[in-house]
């Protein structure tokens, strides 16, 4: 069997990929089930037959030939070529939650908001109270849409009174920025500088330690989501942020594209007594699930709502601010909505993935799996998907139909992982 073969016998046979392709290809998202297959199989030899089906263009971050160098398995991600993994992702995963890993996230979109009208803009177009913000703090939230769905989700830091700078996912850069400038009723001065920011995400218990090496400025003992901007391995105004998308602790910091090589070395450096090591997305995705963090595009997108999603506590109903379709999820908010997204783990034998359907115990179909995966560090199949509001409650038994076969699964609260 050739390596194109490889991938059309996939597409026949594999019950993951099969659950998705009609959906995915119908919409002419090509580029998303190659990803899904290149995540799922890690089969970096099949990547030039791959793309030869699927020739789509992709930007490079400034650590692509770095990654390349070190023996990163590169495939397409959000539009990017980006490292899914270097030794292996449950030896990454656990890299992480014990000791310190550098997640190359330069693929983030960043917009600038400043101006006297920065907060009113901030406060309309998201979902959370940014006027309870300090210079210096962080905020999760999200975009809301007209139809109670969510745009994206994102990161809202306060530089200042007239300044925000707004962090978002890479695969929705081109649609937030069109989104936020059709919003921009009020005139706040928008700047895309997506292209110009390099990020690295330095997680793990460790982090903060061996990070602190790089700047005279104290950051061991910063709490969560705040931010400071400082010097950093001897490059200014770095701007190095205690957020992350793993549930390990650490930092992620901004800088310019022309620093990157400068620090991702001094970044080893420094890390080296620690046992740094480079992570990829595959691990990525492991952590943050362990966690219950969602990820847009599987988790949340423009047909759930933040209430659905669990993300009532970063959509505040406040007389002072008004934001978009504010009413229709006020509504949802009081009087309940028909499905919610859970947290499961299962009981029987069986790995949960990306696409599975959820069917109560007489095998009707009541949801679809939005992210699984055998969880490295609790060392259970755990995922997360909607169901029906009456079957959200802790301890609900579901089941995930795994190659035909109904298995049996129980709702549980999040996180999945819990550190001792």
């Amino acid at each position: 069997m050739d390596k194109p073969q490889i991938y059309s016998y996939f597409i026949k046979n594999s019950t993951y990929i099969k659950n998705i392709y009609s959906n995915l290809k119908n919409a002419g998202q090509e580029q998303k089930l190659y990803t899904e297959f290149c995540m799922i199989t890690h089969a970096n030899s099949l990547l030039l037959p791959l793309k030869q089906l699927f020739p789509i263009a992709m930007k490079h971050t400034a650590f692509t030939k770095i990654h390349e160098s070190i023996g990163g398995k590169m495939v397409p991600f959000a539009g990017f070529y980006m490292p899914v993994q270097y030794e292996g992702v449950s030896a990454e995963h656990e890299t992480v939650r014990n000791g310190v890993g550098v997640f190359d996230v330069s693929h983030m979109g960043e917009f600038w908001v400043k101006g006297p009208q920065a907060l009113n803009f901030v406060q309309w177009v998201t979902s959370n109270d940014a006027s309870k913000l300090v210079d210096g703090k962080v905020q999760y939230s999200c975009f809301p849409i007209e139809n109670g769905g969510i745009v994206d989700d994102l990161l809202v830091y306060r530089i200042d009174e007239t300044t925000y700078l707004l962090v978002v996912n890479a695969a929705n850069i081109d649609k937030d920025w069109e989104w936020v400038n059709k919003q921009n009723k009020m005139g706040a001065t928008l700047y895309n500088a997506s292209d110009e920011i390099s990020q690295l995400a330095i997680q793990g218990p460790l982090a903060l330690k061996a990070m602190q090496k790089l700047t005279d400025t104290p950051v061991i003992d910063m709490e969560y989501y705040t931010f400071k901007k400082l010097t950093f391995a001897g490059i200014k105004d770095v701007i190095f942020s205690t957020t992350g998308y793993t549930g390990s602790g650490g930092c992620e910091i901004y800088f310019a594209n022309e620093d990157a090589e400068h620090i991702w070395k001094a970044v080893f450096e420094a890390g080296a007594e620690f046992g740094i090591k480079p992570i990829g997305l595959g691990a990525r995705d492991t952590l943050r699930l362990e966690m219950g963090f969602c990820l847009y595009g599987n988790d949340i997108d423009d047909t759930t709502t933040p209430i659905e999603a669990g993300l009532g506590w970063i959509t505040k109903f406040t007389d002072e601010k008004d934001f978009i379709n504010k009413g229709e999820l006020l509504r949802q908010k009081k009087d309940g909505v028909q499905r919610k997204l859970v947290g499961f783990e299962l009981i029987d034998k069986g790995i949960p993935r990306h696409g599975y359907d959820i069917v109560d115990a007489s095998g009707n179909k009541i949801g679809i799996v939005t992210s699984g995966t055998m969880g490295p560090s609790v060392k259970k199949a755990v995922g997360m998907g909607y169901v029906p509001t009456g079957l959200s409650k802790e301890g609900s038994e579901i089941f995930i139909s795994v190659r035909d076969k109904a298995l049996k699964a129980r709702v549980v609260k999040f996180p999945f992982y819990r550190p001792n």
